[in-house]
């Protein structure tokens, strides 16, 4: 049963970063890796503070638009990470960024990251596709109240969100068959700072706890499925539209290929309005137990 309260410290000390000499690039950063009751840190880590080192790195007067990454070594937890970002190239309307997490003198992660100033233009997006209320679903503390042990308490109450599955969570079992498509309420435990880059970073960092879930729904999995193991690959990501990550979005996922022990999802993320805040793409290695 669950022990933890119901916080988003984890989110916010995983985007504190603190300047260090660059020794590689332009700039550098060091931020920590949070508790996960598993051997190698979270990706949403990496992703999260990649973006905050970036955005550290550009005027005000631009946003982050798209980043793509590559997770290349499994990180340990609880420890340090080192980003170096390069400044690529600062234009009227664009800057171009790239950054590299290193751990223990080795190279981790890397990441590129476009920034615009804002233009005006026409606006398009596809529907929201519908969905019950947040409201009338179950959140992952109720879902696991009769379950023990350090993972149940960690999807309870640990992950700094409150995640709501449709048509049901893939934590100990298997809920809505084995269909390719979910998707999950989401929002902050705690209210969020009024800072736009803020919960840009906030979807950044959740978007991965639940992005390979349809590619193990499809398979008939779950995460407590004997012998699974996962890792994140790439990630990509493209932020369209301003919003918060304390209020509920909408996280619409689906598999899209799955081979060789890998496979794609994709994600869109819509706040309650309606509104295509993001989009994401991200490709894991999944490998089912005999």
């Amino acid at each position: 049963m669950m022990t933890g309260t119901l916080t988003s410290e984890t989110f916010l000390r995983a985007v504190d970063l603190t300047p260090v000499p660059a020794e590689v690039h332009d700039e550098a950063y060091e931020a920590s890796t949070q508790y996960v009751p598993w051997p190698k840190a979270y990706g949403g880590d990496m992703v999260a503070q990649a973006a905050a080192a970036m955005m550290r790195s550009v005027d005000a007067d631009r946003q982050l638009h798209s980043m793509h990454s590559y997770f290349m070594r499994p990180v340990d937890v609880g420890s340090s990470v080192r980003y170096e970002v390069e400044r690529l190239r600062d234009g009227r309307g664009y800057s171009t960024r790239t950054v590299r997490g290193f751990q223990n003198g080795k190279p981790v992660y890397a990441a590129m990251g476009s920034f615009q100033v804002p233009e005006g233009g026409p606006d398009f997006q596809p529907e929201a596709p519908a969905a019950v209320e947040p409201e009338s679903l179950r959140s992952a503390a109720e879902v696991l109240v009769d379950a023990e042990g350090p993972a149940s308490d960690y999807w309870s109450a640990g992950r700094s969100f409150d995640m709501r599955h449709i048509p049901g969570p893939v934590y100990v079992e298997l809920e809505g068959g084995p269909v390719p498509q979910q998707a999950i309420w989401v929002k902050a435990f705690d209210s969020l700072p009024d800072d736009a880059n803020i919960h840009r970073t906030a979807l950044a960092y959740v978007c991965d706890y639940t992005i390979l879930e349809p590619l193990l729904r499809v398979n008939g999995l779950n995460w407590s499925s004997p012998g699974l193991a996962t890792a994140s690959l790439d990630h990509s990501m493209w932020f369209h539209r301003d919003g918060r990550a304390d209020d509920w979005v909408l996280y619409a996922q689906e598999a899209i290929s799955g081979q060789s022990n890998r496979g794609l999802s994709m994600g869109r993320f819509f706040d309650r309005q309606g509104r295509l805040l993001a989009t994401v793409a991200q490709e894991g290695m999944i490998r089912a137990g005999a």
